[in-house]
Formats: structure tokens, sequence, C-alpha cells
């Protein structure tokens, strides 16, 4: 039989490999000729009409769109020198098909290609995310990009057209730091944003609004700048600040290379109202350039921050769904927990009690201690899985209440004597304030005794080492009454007063002989402010705790 396995070299074609070891796959160079091709043209363009004035170029948009389509490229090695390669050889190109001699195109493609390897390998240094939609990632970007690496470029320049007698040293700094400062503030960012909001996709009616409000601002921009009797460059700063509101950052940035190619090209023409001053004309472009970084720029910022609201936002949304989710399965596994509980707990204590009672048979006084010590406990167990049930059905929602006027003073001997009954108060003074005329409070009565029977039950095992636990009341205000449970116990810290409310903590008493599951004032709590009340306590260590709870007066 005649094998069919194909040979190992025929499976697959291998990819061109270079000497260097990296891919030289023609879909990988298409990028970076593409975007030489762009850089090229923009020299062109900007050297043209920057000798027509007898300037430096005042906007540099090459260095910019070279710097944001290299800050896109994969990180790569094979890519980076793809990208250094081509943009070298498009500022070269660029500078010599502008007339430029060789030996001033070699030294001014040295400079730009200074400036932008320097911060393309700043903003991946320092910026590596280039989140430019956060406050803080803009600035490390800004800081890397647009003032760092241009500055690099500058000096070079400065030192070269000054040595060619092509001006002063300081003033050639300025005017190419400024603008090219300009465009590698203004066109990574708009390149990033942009690609961004490309790759999520945008509708059409949206992208119609933003190329609207970008029209809106060229136009005004272009009116101003040819205006020179009424200056008007404040009307351009509520219309940026619009565009940053609806299209964020991508439309911020793409706005402020709008308002920056038509304010610094119509100023350097000897149009605009900066023209009024009678300064030359150098110092007229830095005006126009100081214009755009300090007047116009700041809307990028405001972008940023809105975006970084917009994001925090989402996350504040997705993070309550998943609490609210979680929320829900908790209160589910209370109740069902609950439930199974009560079944066969409530056998456990009919068989305790017949058992008890002697119905089952002789009983020994040994034995009907032991009943009473079962019974007991199983008591204990059912009011767990009944304050369950409330907390499940408190955090649901579900949980009902009847408002109506109620006693207070009758309602706190209910509750005194009830809890005075248990084992762990024997010993204790109650302390019930004398009532001469009846207080009363809008309220559930059922869930108002629960309440303050929670607080009494913790004044009894928590400040039970006081000696006594002191009821009392108060009217903050007209409408308001506030009841008192107060004991003369250890006391709380600040820390632990903050952690009281939260289900199932104890505070470290876990671990204490004082019985107790952490639920109680959670219950408390909730069904206080379902009465339209407020629960809090005032404490500090070492003098005791006095909870209070404020409910609207009848």
């Amino acid at each position: 039989m005649r094998s069919t396995t194909m040979p190992t070299s025929a499976a697959a074609p291998r990819r061109p490999a270079s000497a260097a070891g990296f891919t030289t796959d023609p879909r990988m160079l298409a990028a970076p000729m593409l975007l030489g091709a762009v850089v090229c043209l923009m020299v062109i363009a900007a050297l043209a009409t920057s000798r027509s004035a007898g300037l430096v170029a005042a906007l540099w948009l090459a260095g910019g769109t070279a710097a944001g389509g290299w800050m896109l490229a994969p990180r790569r090695p094979a890519a980076n020198i793809c990208y250094g390669a081509m943009l070298g050889a498009a500022f070269l190109t660029g500078n010599l098909l502008a007339g430029n001699p060789a030996p001033l195109a070699f030294m001014f493609t040295c400079a730009n290609m200074l400036e932008v390897t320097a911060a393309v390998f700043l903003v991946r240094r320092f910026a590596p995310r280039m989140r430019v939609q956060t406050v803080k990632g803009l600035g490390r970007f800004l800081l890397a990009s647009a003032v760092i690496a241009p500055a690099l470029g500058a000096g070079v320049a400065a030192v070269i057209l000054s040595n060619l007698g092509r001006g002063e040293l300081w003033p050639m700094f300025q005017t190419w730091w400024l603008g090219h400062a300009l465009s590698f503030a203004v066109v990574p960012p708009f390149m990033i944003a942009g690609s961004r909001y490309l790759k999520a996709g945008l509708q059409w009616r949206v992208m119609a609004q933003h190329l609207l409000a970008l029209g809106l601002v060229g136009a005004v921009a272009t009116l101003v700048f040819t205006n020179e009797k009424a200056p008007g460059s404040f009307l351009i700063l509520p219309l940026m600040i619009l565009v940053a509101s609806r299209a964020r950052v991508a439309g911020a940035a793409a706005a402020l290379v709008l308002v920056a190619a038509i304010s610094i090209l119509l100023t350097r023409a000897g149009q605009g109202p900066l023209h009024v001053y009678g300064l030359s004309l150098l110092t007229t472009v830095q005006l126009a350039q100081l214009f755009v970084l300090t007047g116009c720029l700041p809307a990028l910022w405001v972008a940023a921050l809105l975006e970084e609201r917009d994001e925090l936002a989402r996350q504040a949304r997705a993070g309550q769904l998943r609490a609210e989710r979680a929320s829900d399965s908790k209160s589910r596994l209370l109740a069902n927990v609950a439930h199974e509980i009560k079944s066969p707990i409530a056998g456990v204590i009919g068989i305790g009690e017949l058992w008890g009672s002697g119905k089952l048979g002789l009983v020994s006084a040994e034995q009907k201690d032991m009943s009473e010590m079962l019974v007991r406990t199983a008591r204990q167990i059912e009011n767990f899985a009944k304050d369950l049930l409330d907390v499940a059905h408190a955090e649901a929602g579900t949980v009902r209440v009847n408002l109506k006027p109620v006693d207070v003073g009758a309602l706190i001997e209910d509750v005194r004597g009830a809890v005075a009954l248990t084992p762990e108060a024997r010993g204790l003074q109650w302390i019930v304030p004398p009532m001469d005329e009846a207080v009363t409070v809008m309220a559930d009565s059922v869930r108002l005794h629960q309440v303050l029977a929670n607080l009494a039950s913790n004044a009894v095992k928590y400040g039970a080492s006081g000696g006594e636990v002191r009821f009392a009341i108060e009217r903050p205000a007209v409408d308001v009454v506030r009841i008192i449970v107060a004991d003369r116990g250890p006391g709380l810290s600040p820390e632990k007063q903050a952690l009281l409310y939260e289900p199932f903590n104890r505070l470290g008493m876990e671990r204490s002989k004082v019985e107790g599951h952490g639920i109680g004032l959670a219950l408390a709590r909730r069904l206080t402010e379902l009465q339209n009340g407020r629960i809090g306590v005032d404490s500090a260590e070492g003098q005791g705790c006095a909870f209070w709870v404020e409910l609207p007066a009848a």
C-alpha cells in the first residue's frame, strides 16, 4: 500500500525570513509602507508651506502621525525595525522632494526620527497601556510624547538651523518644539482612541452627529481666524467642550487637529486677530500655537475625565448587578436553610417536652434536666432559624410592616419582662424611665418589639459585667422619639462600630463564651429602616454601649 503522508516540507509553505530572523511577509510590510507614504506627503506639504513664510514647520503633523502609527503597531522587534526603516525613508524622501539639500535633509531626518523613536519608547515605557481615556493615562502619555520627545528633536534642529544661519537658537527651538509638541499631543491620542472606537463599532447616526460637531468647530475657527477686526477666539472653547462631551477623546483630538491646522495656517498666511498686535510673523505664529496648546488642549483632559467617569459608572453598574445577584442568592440560601431547620427542630422540641413531662415513661431527675437542656438548646436553634428567615425576607424586601401609633412605655416594659426571664439576665438591675405621660411612635408593634428585644438581649449578653441595663426615652426633635438601650459593659472601639451591622460578624466575640450568631443587629437595622427610623450607637472602649432607635412621633 502506498503511503499518503505528505512530506513535511510540502505540508505548509514557510514564510520567507530575513537574515535578521524576522518575517518579511508582505502583509506585515503593508501597514508601515502605507504609513510611510502618508508621512512623506505630510513632510512635503509642511515644508512647502513653511518655506513660503520663511519659518520652520509650525504644525508638524507628520511627526505625530508617524509616532501614532508606530505606537499602534505590534510590539515585536521585527515590527519596530520595519516601522523605523519605513519612517526614516519617508522623512528623508519628503525632505529631498521638498527641495532640501541632502546634508540638511539627512540632519532633519535624524532629528525627526529621534523624537518619533523617543516618543514611542517613552510611551511604551511609562504609559504601556496607552489609556488616553483616563486622566492619569493621558497625563503620562502627554508628558512622554508631547513634552520630552519633541524637546529632543527641537534641540537638534535648533542647533542645525542656527549654525546654518537660518535664525537664532532659542526662537528656532521654540517654534519647532511648539509645532511638534502640538502634533504629538493631539494626533497620537486621536489615532489611539479612534482605533478603539472603530473596533467597538459606532452607529451611523452617532458618527453623523460627531462629524456635524466637528464641522461646526471648523466653521467657527475659520470665521475667527479670517477676521482681524472682531477677535472671537473665545467662541471656539465652548464648542471644543461640546465636542469633548459628545465624542470624547477621539472627537476632542480631531477637533484639536482641525483648530490647530486652521488657526496656524491662517495666522501664518497673515490673517486672523493675532496680527493686530503688530508683532513679527514668528512671534504671531507662536501665539497661535500657544492658543491651541493652552486654550484648546484642556478639552482633551475634559474628554478623558468624562470617559473615565463613564468607565467607572459601567464598572459600578456591573458591580451592583453582581452584588444584587449575590445578595439574592444569599437570601434564597438563608430562607432555604431556615425552612430546613424549622421542621426538624419543631419535632425535637416536641419530643423533648414529652420526655420531660413524663408522658413517654418515668423520668429521673437527671433525665428531666437533660430534657430541659435539650428543649432550651432546640429553642435557641429555632430562634436562630427565625432570625435567618427574617433576615432573608428583609433583604429580599418582602417584609411588610403595619405602621400605627405604639405606646413606647408599654412596649419597653414588655421587652424588659421578656428578656429579664432569660438565664443570662439573672442578677442584672433593670432601669426603666418613669412615664408621666404616654409617648407614642408610628411603628409596627411586633417589629419594634423585635428590634428592642435584640438590643436588650445584646446588652444582657455583652454588657452583663456592668451589672445593669438601662432604658431611656428622649425627644431630639418635636416629631422624633429616641429609644435608648444602654449597658455598662466593655464598650466598642470606632473600628468595631463601623462593622456592627454586617451579618454574621461578631467582631471577634465568636472566640468568647457569649453565644450568638451576629445577625441580630443587622436585622434590627433593616427592620428599623422599614419603619422609617434610624438606628445607631454611642460608645467608647471601657464606657459601655448606648444603642438608640429613632422613630417618627405619632
